[in-house]
């Protein structure tokens, strides 16, 4: 192992539950004995830089209503009173967080989490007695009153709350929620008072752009299109905008079959209401319920509304086992009685269909389509089904990319794909320049374009080490702290936005004095993301930190896996934090499935294993390396293959390359995997083992040669969970 990791202690606080048992005691104690916590700040949150937000001048609120605070009692005031009189020699803050205060934000957020409010109002002046996260339970009551529509909303409380904390993330969420909360309750002069946030989201654009529109200020159609997503804000936003006319069918269409493209079937309904009028949306519903059956003796349609039925009818024929039956019906029966551009966007909707199927039809359905300017997805396997074609035909792959909007053909995998399909045609002076465009880029694509303009491989120089005085700068900065106590917390949904709001605006070396820190309390995931920011000063052994002391290393070598690549698929799924938990119940570092630990664990003999092991460090990595050698196994050696198999089942890259018609290049494999997170998966594993590769050899690493090619076999089953 290199030697920054030998740095790290085995501590790993961030990832474990905080054990309050101590805490609890020290709260029931007669004598009150105060396990001090030092934080080692020299300022308090004020002096941070602060940001525009409103007061009670400018934001013309009513100060009128404010909460009352329950009664302290005499115990909790003088708590209160001794962390006010705590201070330094030197003059400064000595933050220090009583048992008692730290217990109170503990229980207070327990009885958020189980909506007890009552309990969280008591609890809250005392949790407010914690120095670095006090704040959240005054967050979390204010946050509850504003969603309450029993009482009025606590406008002076809020105002204060966000004066009191300027520039903190709590103020700045807390913000956000009152400028959604307001836009609900149609108080639309307010949320333009309160302005915008620093850290916003789909909710608040949307309800932002209401606002705008519903006191007279002007709203652009493109502004509507670019912040929609479909969520209460928004939908009630574009319900709006539609019966204001700022958006209309020009707008509405595009929308309406994207979402169909995503199979979204609740959300296109939800636009289509918006589209459609009642008894349009009585013959929607039937056509895609059935619309064979809805388009069974149907004349040509005479108006907009009723064309775009019948197109996303025929639209639906795509689906299902009479593909090919289907499109002759589609061909004898509507090609002449719909407009062209809507015929042809049918024929898009075959092709996307096979894409998604990894059918080798797919190019010849999109090679209908025109040239008809389609969504940003649907050109993307446009692309991709001429990828999977052989031999490819470059001219249409060339074509394809150039039908697609300025800003996705820019994007790196589309730049570098533009390049291969102008060298093909003989055009090398354009690929050369297209290649260089992204050559630079520290990822999948850049590595690929660089080893095609013949570059060496080779890791970026490393900038110079932190010094102590940026380590010490970003150890006394507020954020930072708070963000690390609520790691030690386990809290990590309010952790990890505490920590990203922090970073907004740090240069490169702060931004790698921020990612040293976390590396010293070994959070790692924030030391990835965080050093992955800078712009000019790149720090490998930050972006690609290898932990846990050659473990990882010994673990994957007893079976003949190569390490690099062990570290490249764990930096991918769990970002080394040991108690990870995806949304689908898999653990730990390597992301392992309840149900494939105990397989795996009966299948090597594992005598002492347990369901609640399968965070241990070693029973994780042990399960995970021998699952992941039994993929391979499975799949031929193929790292690629293996790689999609590990996160999508072994049996999914059988079944897609058996549907190859000749081999292909392991990038192009990649690229044309249907399921979105596996493709972007492989990719990102692949590119990352290869740089560990570097960092662990000294050595050039070739990324292409990693990918290998990918030949089509029979199918077959894999015998593996």
């Amino acid at each position: 192992m290199w030697g920054q990791d030998k740095m790290v202690s085995n501590k790993q606080r961030y990832q474990k539950t905080w054990n309050f048992s101590a805490l609890a005691q020290a709260r029931r104690s007669q004598a009150g004995v105060w396990l001090a916590l030092t934080v080692g700040l020299t300022g308090c949150a004020g002096a941070e830089r602060p940001v525009h937000s409103a007061t009670a001048s400018d934001a013309q609120v009513d100060l009128r209503q404010s909460l009352v605070p329950a009664p302290l009692g005499p115990k909790v005031e003088a708590l209160i009173e001794d962390i006010k009189d705590s201070r330094s020699d030197t003059g400064s803050v000595a933050l220090i967080t009583p048992p008692a205060a730290r217990q109170a934000v503990v229980d207070a957020r327990e009885a958020m989490k189980k909506s007890q409010w009552s309990r969280l109002q008591a609890l809250a002046p005392l949790a407010k007695s914690d120095p670095v996260l006090g704040t959240y339970a005054d967050y979390w009551l204010l946050r509850q009153q504003l969603h309450d529509s029993t009482r009025p909303v606590p406008d002076a409380a809020l105002q204060q709350f966000m004066e009191q904390n300027q520039d903190a993330y709590l103020a700045d969420r807390l913000k956000a929620d009152w400028i959604v909360a307001a836009a609900r309750a149609g108080n639309y002069a307010l949320v333009n008072q309160l302005g915008p946030v620093v850290s916003s989201n789909s909710h608040v654009d949307c309800s932002r752009l209401m606002a705008q529109h519903m006191t007279g200020q002007r709203v652009k159609a493109a502004q509507v299109v670019a912040a929609f997503s479909p969520n209460r804000s928004c939908w009630s936003m574009l319900d709006q905008m539609a019966d204001s006319k700022v958006v209309g069918w020009k707008e509405l269409q595009p929308l309406l079959r994207a979402t169909l493209e995503t199979s979204k079937t609740g959300n296109a309904q939800r636009m289509a209401a918006i589209m459609f009028d009642a008894k349009q949306m009585v013959d929607y519903a039937a056509l895609m319920d059935n619309p064979k059956k809805w388009l069974t003796g149907r004349t040509p349609p005479k108006s907009r509304a009723e064309t775009e039925l019948v197109s996303i009818a025929l639209s639906r024929l795509a689906y299902g086992k009479q593909r090919e039956s289907n499109a002759a019906y589609v061909e004898t029966a509507w090609s002449k009685a719909i407009p062209k551009s809507d015929i042809e966007w049918v024929w898009s909707q075959f092709g996307l269909v096979a894409a998604l199927n990894v059918a080798q039809d797919a190019a010849g359905w999109y090679r209908r389509s025109g040239n008809q300017r389609l969504t940003d997805y649907n050109h993307a396997w446009q692309v991709r089904s001429e990828l999977r074609q052989t031999p490819i035909n470059w001219d249409l792959v060339a074509n394809s990319i150039r039908r697609m909007s300025a800003s996705q053909a820019a994007e790196p995998v589309w730049v570098y794909w533009y390049a291969r399909a102008l060298s093909a045609q003989g055009q090398k002076a354009a690929a050369t320049k297209h290649y260089e465009s992204i050559a630079h880029e520290l990822n999948f694509y850049g590595q690929l374009a660089s080893e095609e303009l013949g570059h060496t491989p080779a890791l970026p120089a490393a900038p110079a080490p932190v010094t102590a005085g940026e380590l010490q700068a970003a150890k006394a900065n507020p954020g930072l702290q708070r963000a690390i106590q609520l790691f030690d917390l386990g809290w990590r949904p309010e952790a990890v936005p505490e920590w990203n709001f922090t970073l907004r605006g740090m240069s490169d070396r702060q931004l790698l004095a921020a990612a040293e820190l976390a590396r010293h309390e070994q959070i790692f995931d924030r030391v990835v993301n965080t050093s992955l920011l800078t712009k000019n000063d790149v720090d490998f052994s930050q972006r690609f930190v290898a932990p846990f002391e050659g473990r990882v290393t010994e673990k994957a070598r007893l079976i003949n896996l190569d390490p690099a690549w062990v570290y490249g698929l764990i930096r991918q799924e769990s970002r080394f934090i040991t108690d990870a938990r995806s949304h689908v119940g898999a653990s730990g570092l390597m992301q392992l499935m309840p149900a494939t630990a105990r397989w795996v664990a009966k299948k090597i003999g594992m005598t002492n294993f347990t369901p609640s092991s399968v965070n241990d460090f070693d029973t994780n990595t042990v399960l995970g390396t021998n699952y992941l050698s039994m993929v391979l196994g499975q799949l031929n050696g193929s790292e690629v293959l293996a790689t999609a198999g590990y996160n999508a089942g072994p049996g999914r890259p059988v079944q897609w390359r058996a549907k190859l018609a000749g081999p292909v290049e392991g990038a192009i494999f990649a690229e044309t995997i249907p399921f979105t997170e596996t493709r972007l998966y492989v990719k990102n594993v692949m590119s990352n083992a290869t740089y560990y590769a570097m960092m662990f050899t000294g050595k050039p690493q070739s990324l292409k040669e990693r990918l290998g090619t990918v030949s089509p076999a029979p199918e077959k089953r894999v015998a593996l969970p």
